[in-house]
């Protein structure tokens, strides 16, 4: 099966496709032509990610699947959850997130988070929802140099390693988009059949 992953995003292609790519094809916003800015205006990480593939089916006429992911804090109030790529305003680097969620959290003990990854997917028109997460706290700096966004300063429960101190392989079977991205595979695998 051939699936449009309706991302730019180079971290999180390739990370989807260390994890499903040996059973489908997963093709990229490129690899059919698309540059678009694809919307993203949703409230929630559910309306965002169906928002997006939705777009591409429409668009494109190809079946294909999108995420959203967000970090929330319980200190901030849950915050940045769908806002959590822009945190540190509209055209924010990874580095700006990072930093801000850092000053926010200075001198603050509770630091527990939640990751969560919500992927839809359409297929032939209909709609369908995943949704991977995972517990953790924020650390109180930066720890590690691979993975991307967030990853250098979360610590999932039971590690004392950040995200980006950890190998894909790793990584992959703990995380919010490992997770969503599990149950993703599973469904694939069902409608194939």
């Amino acid at each position: 099966m051939k699936l449009v992953f309706a991302t730019n995003n180079k971290h999180k292609l390739a990370e989807i496709r260390a994890i499903a790519g040996k059973f489908f094809e997963i093709v990229s916003l490129e690899d059919i032509g698309c540059y678009d800015e694809i919307p993203e205006t949703g409230e929630t990480l559910e309306e965002n990610a169906i928002q997006k593939a939705m777009y591409i089916f429409e668009k494109y006429g190809c079946n294909c699947f999108s995420d959203d992911t967000g970090l929330e804090i319980e200190e901030l109030n849950w915050a940045p959850g769908v806002i959590t790529a822009r945190f540190a305003g509209e055209h924010c680097s990874p580095d700006d997130n990072i930093q801000k969620t850092l000053e926010l959290l200075n001198g603050k003990t509770n630091r527990y988070a939640i990751f969560r990854t919500v992927i839809a997917c359409v297929i032939d028109g209909e709609e369908y929802l995943f949704e991977g997460a995972v517990e953790g706290t924020i650390a109180e700096h930066r720890m590690g140099e691979e993975g991307f966004g967030y990853d250098p300063i979360f610590i999932p429960d039971g590690y004392e390693t950040s995200f980006a101190q950890m190998p894909m392989s790793i990584k992959n079977t703990i995380s919010h988009r490992g997770r969503a991205t599990a149950q993703f595979v599973k469904f694939l695998h069902e409608i194939s059949l």
